[in-house]
C-alpha cells in the first residue's frame, strides 16, 4: 500500500524545484548580457535600495553564505562597483555600499530586469500570480 499524500508531496517537490531552476535561468539571462552573476546582482540589488551596511547584514539580507559572499564581494570591489571600509563603530567589521559604477550599473540592469521577470510570470495571470505569492507563503515558517 503506498501512501499518496507522500506521493504527492514528492511530486510537488520535483515540480517546484523544476519550475524554480526553469524561472532562474530566464531570469539570470539577461545578467549575462551584463557580466554579472546572479548573487552579484542581488547584493547590488539590496545595497541600491538599503544603502551601506555592514556585510553581515549584507549576507542576511540576501540569505547567502559567507563563504560565497566574500568572493562576492572581492570580485565586485575588483570590477569597481562596490567599495568596502571599516566600520567606525566596530573595527573588526568591514561596511559595503554600491560605488557610483555600481550604482550605473544596477540602474542600467533594472528595466530590463523587471521586463524579462514580468515576461517569464506572464504565464499565470495576476490572479494566479497572487495565489502563487500566497501558497509560497506558507513555508516561510517551516525551521531549517
Amino acid at each position: 500500500m503506498t501512501d499518496t499524500s507522500s506521493d504527492s508531496s514528492l511530486k510537488a517537490m520535483v515540480v517546484f524545484g523544476k519550475a524554480n531552476r526553469t524561472v532562474e535561468g530566464q531570469v539570470a539571462s539577461i545578467f549575462k548580457t551584463y557580466g554579472v552573476t546572479p548573487t552579484q546582482f542581488s547584493a547590488m540589488d539590496v545595497l541600491y535600495k538599503k544603502g551601506e551596511m555592514k556585510i553581515c547584514q549584507l549576507i542576511g539580507s540576501m540569505l547567502a553564505t559567507s563563504g560565497n559572499m566574500t568572493v562576492v564581494i572581492k570580485n565586485m570591489e575588483r570590477n569597481g562597483w562596490i567599495y568596502r571600509k571599516t566600520d567606525a563603530s566596530d573595527k573588526r567589521a568591514s561596511v559595503v555600499g554600491l560605488t557610483q559604477s555600481g550604482r550605473d550599473l544596477i540602474e542600467q540592469i533594472m528595466p530590463e530586469h523587471r521586463a524579462n521577470v514580468q515576461a517569464v510570470f506572464s504565464v499565470l495571470t495576476a490572479e494566479e500570480q497572487e495565489q502563487l505569492i500566497h501558497l509560497l507563503k506558507k513555508f516561510k515558517h517551516l525551521k531549517p
